[in-house]
């Protein structure tokens, strides 16, 4: 069964993979700036910071994914729309929803 464009064990051409963890170092990058900042703010606004954060971890994480080809792009895309649907939640994060493959 095919999961990604290409064989499992076979890694993506060189450039596309490195661009997928250039993307994924970034992220983590961000994420990792931000979290000093969140310890400054009022108690009830850290949680839904938190969750922003934990979302942009998740897309990190399936950058990598599409590194390592486990996942197609088509998927990658797929999980960074459904992470920004969850972050414009007009209540914060409604609760993740997995579906098979997840």
């Amino acid at each position: 069964m095919r999961i990604a464009e290409f064989s499992p064990g076979e890694q993506a051409p060189r450039s596309r993979r490195d661009r997928a963890l250039a993307s994924a170092r970034l992220l983590n990058e961000i994420v990792d700036g931000h979290l000093e900042s969140m310890r400054q703010l009022p108690p009830e606004l850290r949680e839904p910071y938190a969750e922003h954060l934990a979302e942009l971890v998740l897309v990190a994480q399936a950058y990598r994914h599409y590194a390592a080809g486990w996942i197609s792009r088509r998927e990658l895309h797929r999980r960074a729309r459904a992470a920004l649907r969850r972050m414009d939640e007009p209540n914060g994060l409604a609760p993740m929803q997995f579906v098979d493959g997840e």
